[in-house]
Parts: C-alpha cells; structure tokens; sequence
C-alpha cells in the first residue's frame, strides 16, 4: 500500500513571520468555538430547572453536537481542498452564531437537537481547518503548532467562564447564549477573510527531528486500509471519552458532590469550587495541549502518550476517591484537563507524522471522529451515575486511560515504525525496479 505521491516538493522560502500570523488566527478562532463545548456544562441545570427536560435527555444535545462536529470534519476537509480553508471558516462562523441564536429561544429538545446539529457543523468547519492548516505550515514543529491551535479550543473558553456564569445568573441563560453567540460568530468570520494555506507543500525536514516521519503521502482511502489507523482510532476513543464525561458533566457532579457552591481559595483566589474547577480546567487545557505537543516534538509521541495518559488515571483516580473535597476537586480536575487535552496535539501530529502532508487536513479529520465515536459515551455516564454513583463511572474512565497508556508504547509505538519503514523501503525498491527498465 504505497502512494504515488511522495512529499518530495521542495519548499519555496517561508515567511516566519507570516505563518505564525497563521497559526494565531487559527488559535483566535478556536477560542471562539471552545464554550460550544467547555461552556456548555453552564447551561445544563439552568435548561433543565426552566423546561425539566432531565439532565440526561439536554446532555444528548452535547452528544449530537460532539457527533456532528467530529463526524463531518472529513467531509469539510474535502471543502477546504477545493475551495480553500478561507470560506470554510466563514461559513463556520455563520453557524456557530445562528447555533447558539437559536438555543436561547429552544422551547423543545427537537430545536436544542436541531442547534446542537448546526453548532457541530459549525464548529467542526472551523476545527478541522484551523488544525489541518497549522499542520501544513509546521511540519517542522507539528506538536507545537496542532498543540497551539488546540489550546484555542481549549483554553478559549478560561476567558468567559466567569462572564458567562454571571450573566446567566443576572439575565438568564438565553441572554448568554443569544449575546455570546453572536460575538463569537462574529470574530470567526471576520477572521475568516485573512486565513490561507500554504501555496507550496513544504515538507518536513526529517534529520532535524527525532520522529519518525514518513516521506510518502498516503491517500485518505490507503490510510483508512491500514491497521495502525484504527489502532490509533481506539486509543483516541478510550482517552476522549474520560475528558468528553468530565467535561459535560462537571456542574452536575459539583452538585451531587454538594460541593458546587463551596469558596475554595488558592493562590490568593477564591471562588465557587465549581467556577473555580471550570476556570483553571481550561487554563490547564490549554497549557497542556502545546505544551506536551512541544514535549512530544523532542521524546516522541508515544513515550509523550504513556506519561500524559498514566496521569489522568491517575487523577481520575482520585476524583473517585476524595472528589468530594472541594480543594481536591479544583485541583485534580485542573490536572486531569492539563494532560487530557494533549490527545488534540499528539493524534494530529502523529497522524501527520505516520500518512504525510499533503492530505493532512482530511486524514487528521478521518481519526478526529473518534472523538464523536467517545461522545457517544456521555449519556451512559449519567445512567450509569444514577444506578452506581459517579464513582463508578471514574473508575471506568481509569480503565481506559491505564489500558491506552500502555497501548500507545506497547502497540502504536511498534505498529507506527514498521508502518512507516516498511511502506518507504517499497517505495524505494520500486522506484529502483522503474530506475532499471527505463
């Protein structure tokens, strides 16, 4: 299974300057994007004490939003390809801001479904573009650069947790939605018009980096042929479907902890512990996904995978345990989210690392789905909470966390390499055979 295409194009002279421009766009955008999902948490009780729909029946408008969103990135890739990454962006914005237009006057679960469906397709335009792009203009420092631009989604929302809170407090939550809604849509597509690819495919410069890279551009359907693709697909699942829980449900834990209302200070601030816990998870978030996409560009991604993988078993771990403490609970979901987001920055570049350049933004949109496939997961953690409690559905979380850990060194480490040395050594053998019958 060899591609025709190899990434041999050599690269005309980049502008530093002009990619990191880039890649800071790309980061605002997904700052805009992030409270669809980190903020969402917010409005689940509010929703639910106005319409007593039931947390678990609203929690399944988060599922079709992460479905959506992950699902069609595939399909906006294929978008972003014939017609740039520019209008793909723009017509994100437009969505995200009619999703949220309409969750502030959603009377029924139909027309929360119906806005949690064009939120992801408006999210997942934005997403899937912003992060193909930077991988594009960074091949060199593709951990950094898929890292950076995940840390928008992940940390954007640190910056209006608190506004957020407290307009839903004085104004209710279909003021939040319908004003922030607006102004995120707004800033996504004006910043659409400046955002372009790279106009000559710039290749990695493979003696500079202690990765194994591939030097062949694999096809969408030869990476969807290959085993260590769905190897790597089961281990994202695993990992995302902890965080994508957590993230979903930390207001309605807070409150079965009895703890959601509790000051908690630390560092000289005090807070709720919920809006505490919120506020530093997106700080550390968004930290953590440039930050081991950086660790990853110098020991690998794997060995990167094991340590970030161990410690949010490890956090979640205890959660189970003394989550009820309201200290320990700001501080060990702080951490937990500090190594959980670093699944956005290592899977892309591994992605890039293991398939190639040239069609980066669709292969890395194919694995992204399993982010939708986890979503799925969500709603069985409220059942299984109110049958078992919420400690059982933490220890399932450290179960697949552990069992990735090992995964990512004892099987996608071994898997990827042979993938790689095998594919270029046909490559090479072929290329001779052709070399001697011309």
């Amino acid at each position: 299974m060899v591609s025709s295409t190899t990434a041999a194009t050599p690269a005309a002279p980049t502008s530093s300057g002009f990619r990191w421009l880039q890649l800071v766009m790309g980061i605002v955008c997904m700052a805009m994007i992030a409270n669809l999902q980190y903020g969402w948490t917010l409005f689940v009780d509010p929703i639910d004490a106005k319409h007593h729909w039931g947390r678990a029946a609203i929690q399944l408008a988060f599922t079709i939003f992460v479905v959506t969103e992950t699902w069609l990135v595939p399909v906006e890739a294929w978008f972003v390809d014939k017609y740039g990454p520019s209008k793909v962006v723009m017509f994100g914005g437009v969505m995200i801001a009619l999703a949220w237009i309409l969750n502030s006057y959603a009377d029924s679960l139909t027309l929360l479904y119906t806005a949690a469906v064009i939120a992801g397709i408006g999210a997942g335009a934005v997403y899937g573009t912003c992060v193909g792009n930077a991988l594009k203009w960074f091949p060199d420092r593709r951990g950094l650069a898929a890292g950076a631009t995940a840390a928008g989604f992940g940390a954007g929302a640190a910056i209006t947790v608190v506004p957020i809170a407290n307009m839903i407090s004085a104004s209710g939550y279909q003021a939040a939605f319908f004003d922030f809604g607006i102004g995120q849509g707004l800033i996504v597509f004006i910043l659409a018009f400046f955002i372009r690819p790279p106009t000559v495919a710039m290749p990695a410069k493979k003696k500079q980096l202690n990765l194994p890279q591939t030097r062949i551009d694999f096809t969408p359907p030869q990476v969807l042929r290959s085993p260590i693709f769905w190897v790597m697909y089961a281990v994202f699942v695993m990992v995302a479907a902890g965080g994508l829980m957590t993230a979903a449900q930390i207001a309605p834990i807070a409150h079965d902890f009895k703890i959601a209302n509790t000051p908690v200070s630390l560092a000289g601030f005090q807070m709720a512990a919920l809006t505490f816990a919120i506020s530093l998870d997106r700080i550390f978030d968004g930290f953590g996904r440039p930050f081991f996409g950086w660790v990853s560009d110098n020991i690998g991604r794997e060995y990167t995978m094991f340590i970030a993988f161990g410690t949010a078993a490890l956090m979640l771990l205890t959660l189970s345990a003394y989550g009820h403490v309201p200290v320990v609970f700001v501080l060990a979901t702080a951490v937990y989210f500090g190594v959980f987001g670093e699944i956005y920055s290592l899977f892309p570049a591994t992605c890039g690392d293991t398939f190639g350049v040239k069609y980066a933004t669709t292969n890395n949109g194919m694995l992204y789905t399993a982010k939708g496939t986890a979503s799925l997961l969500v709603p069985l953690a409220s059942i299984v909470a109110t049958s078992y409690g919420w400690q059982a559905v933490f220890v399932m979380a450290v179960a697949l966390n552990a069992t990735a850990a090992l995964m990512a060194l004892f099987v996608i480490k071994p898997m990827r390499r042979n993938f790689i040395l095998g594919n270029e050594t046909a490559a090479d053998e072929a290329a001779a055979g052709n070399a001697k019958t011309a």
